[in-house]
């Protein structure tokens, strides 16, 4: 999936397929630093959890949903982080289009293992707290409200743009 479908809904006039690829580059960056600030604020919490004392009394069910968090925490930071490393090594190669729709793929991903990371965390967090089925009813809302607001709206919106 590459940034931009349509050339005439978002080149500027003048704008050469270089300048339109360094724009867009920009703009991913701008949109990654919201989501790395999230993601790595969440990954730091998470690596310290198993060394506080009460974390010897988590359930196995609750570590695997620690486990889950974790991971897909470190999986969103290298996917939201590659473009950055990666435009470093290609710099000055001609390479920039191939890298905005890398990059472009690897936010979505990163999106997704961050919406992962959160709604496992707060599973295991609302689990640890609460009995009975508040912890799977409020599971399903995070994860209900993220897959909307970050996946099915924006692609509803393109669907309707196409």
């Amino acid at each position: 999936m590459s940034v931009d479908q349509g050339p005439a809904r978002s080149a500027s006039p003048g704008e050469t397929p270089a300048e339109r690829a360094d724009r867009n580059f920009v703009e991913l960056l701008q949109g990654f630093r919201v989501a790395v600030t999230g993601v790595q604020v969440l990954f730091a919490f998470l690596l310290t959890v198993p060394f506080a004392p009460g974390f010897a009394k988590v359930a196995a069910a609750d570590r695997t949903l620690f486990y889950v968090a974790l991971t897909s925490a470190a999986f969103a930071s290298m996917f939201f982080i590659a473009p950055v490393a990666q435009h470093r090594i290609l710099f000055r190669q001609g390479l920039k289009e191939p890298l905005v729709q890398r990059a472009n793929l690897y936010g979505m991903i990163g999106t997704l293992a961050l919406a992962i990371s959160m709604n496992a965390a707060t599973l295991m967090v609302i689990d640890y707290l609460f009995a009975g089925p508040l912890p799977i009813i409020t599971a399903v809302a995070t994860t209900g409200l993220a897959t909307w607001l970050w996946f099915i709206e924006p692609i509803v919106l393109r669907a309707k743009n196409a």
